[in-house]
């Protein structure tokens, strides 16, 4: 890499753009980049010129001379890169309204990595993952793959498992969220505190000691009850029921109120989606977006916007940045990556790949082996890995009853009748980006399913007109 480094972002036209580029303009020292591509398709055409610009703008400011290159063309982008990143959304905001909005009708949980939301996230999302590493075969085999694309362990999963691809890491800003605020919950300095990572991506826990060796996870866990500052702004603050967290002796994500307080964020949910002044959470991001696009536009604007924090992706350069420097520059740097388990998480197989803490080299990660949960938590990591393992397959397949089965164990969908209506909703809303379905879909139009909530049925026929 004596040339300098070139990176390739596929997705280039994300808001989070600015993030990644603030990151890597703070690293330049360890990590001298010398091309930075952005890629995106044709719909996000406008969006990549804009956010281009921005993050043009950015690297003028700084004292490195690097050049923004922009393309539609994946392939021209992808030709000996050293990294690539991916931080797309399959479908647009109008795909995670609908995965929000279909459950919701019918009082499901809608959320977009979580439940049927996050199901189907995955099934428009593998597919164009595995042919990305396809081109990078053939145009880059020596890069690295860093994805960001959620649901990002069962995208990362299938790239190991179905795509051969090794080379990859899966990254979520979710535990550095945990490595910034911790230390100053207890109003400890950086570094003084050990984090020890284990689970799933949206699905971890870890445990906390300070730097005396002392545990100090249950005193941060009795701040948590009392103070929800680390989690992202897109997640409602229910607070963990206390007496759950003693006994765990370990601290739930975030994500984990999905499954430990349902009730009560599917309340908060429903109220959302019932308000038509409020909408659910992909409807307030498509403000925020629009907001920051705005900002975009301004030619004086050098630096990423504050606003970005509001998309919830605060820390996301972080991150990013530190894994691809530690991996160029070797730097054996702790941080939490999916990658495949390698035994450090003895509770599922040796081959699936897992959100744990990693030293990240030259090679790749080194999970650190965290052992053993207790049966609670085993419990749960067992069924949601299983769970993504359906869905990983029937992405790959097309398989509607290996689909139905994922709906089935999936923690977050009541089993029957409505779970199956809304899996056949969302094939039908998301037919222009599920070609594996193909045949299925059309099976469920010649019997007449049609979606019930207005809003997901209009933009899914304006999909439809898009096709024609």
């Amino acid at each position: 890499m004596e040339k300098g480094i070139k990176i390739v972002t596929i997705g280039g036209g994300s808001s989070y753009t600015p993030e990644l580029m603030e990151g890597f303009i703070k690293r330049y020292e360890s990590l001298p980049l010398s091309e930075i591509w952005l890629v995106d398709i044709p719909e996000g055409k406008e969006k990549l010129e804009t956010v281009g610009k921005m993050a043009q703008r950015m690297w003028d400011a700084s004292p490195y001379d690097v050049t923004v290159h922009l393309s539609l063309d994946r392939r021209e982008a992808l030709k000996d890169a050293d990294f690539v990143t991916t931080q797309f959304r399959v479908g647009l905001l109008d795909a995670r309204i609908k995965d929000e909005r279909i459950p919701l009708s019918h009082g499901f949980l809608g959320q977009e990595t979580n439940g049927p939301g996050g199901i189907f996230k995955a099934l428009r999302t593998i597919p164009v993952l595995l042919d990305i590493v396809e081109d990078m075969k053939e145009l880059c085999p020596n890069a690295w793959l860093i994805n960001f694309t959620n649901p990002s362990g069962m995208v990362t999963d299938a790239i190991v498992r179905y795509g051969k691809w090794e080379k990859v890491l899966g990254l979520c800003n979710v535990p550095v969220n945990s490595l910034i605020n911790e230390p100053e919950m207890l109003n400890v300095g950086d570094g003084e505190l050990t984090h020890h990572f284990a689970g799933l991506n949206h699905f971890h826990w870890h445990r906390v000691k300070d730097a005396n060796g002392h545990d100090v996870t249950d005193q941060l866990n009795k701040q948590l009850v009392e103070d929800a500052s680390s989690l992202p702004s897109n997640i409602f603050d229910v607070p963990f029921f206390e007496e759950q967290l003693q006994h765990m002796q370990l601290i739930p994500c975030g994500y984990h109120r999905y499954y430990y307080r349902a009730e009560e964020m599917l309340e908060h949910a429903l109220k959302e989606y019932n308000d038509p002044e409020i909408g659910t959470r992909a409807e307030q991001v498509r403000q925020t977006e629009k907001e920051l696009f705005e900002l975009y536009k301004d030619e004086h604007l050098d630096h990423k916007p504050e606003q970005l924090s509001q998309r919830g992706g605060t820390h996301y350069s972080d991150v990013a940045c530190e894994t691809i420097a530690s991996i160029a520059s070797n730097k054996n740097t702790h941080v939490v990556v999916s990658t495949v388990n390698k035994g450090a998480v003895p509770d599922l197989a040796p081959d699936d790949v897992v959100e744990v803490s990693a030293y990240i080299n030259s090679t790749g990660a080194q999970p650190i082996a965290f052992g053993s949960l207790h049966p609670a938590e085993r419990g749960w990591l067992q069924v949601m890995k299983n769970m993504e393992l359906c869905v990983e397959e029937a992405a790959v397949t097309g398989d509607y009853g290996l689909l139905l089965q994922a709906f089935i164990i999936n923690p977050l969908i009541q089993s029957g009748e409505s779970a199956k209506q809304v899996m056949n909703e969302l094939l039908i809303a998301h037919k222009a980006y599920l070609p594996q379905f193909a045949e299925t879909i059309a099976q469920l139009e010649a019997q007449g399913v049609t979606i019930k909530d207005d809003k997901a049925r209009a933009l899914s026929a304006e999909a439809t007109l898009k096709e024609v």
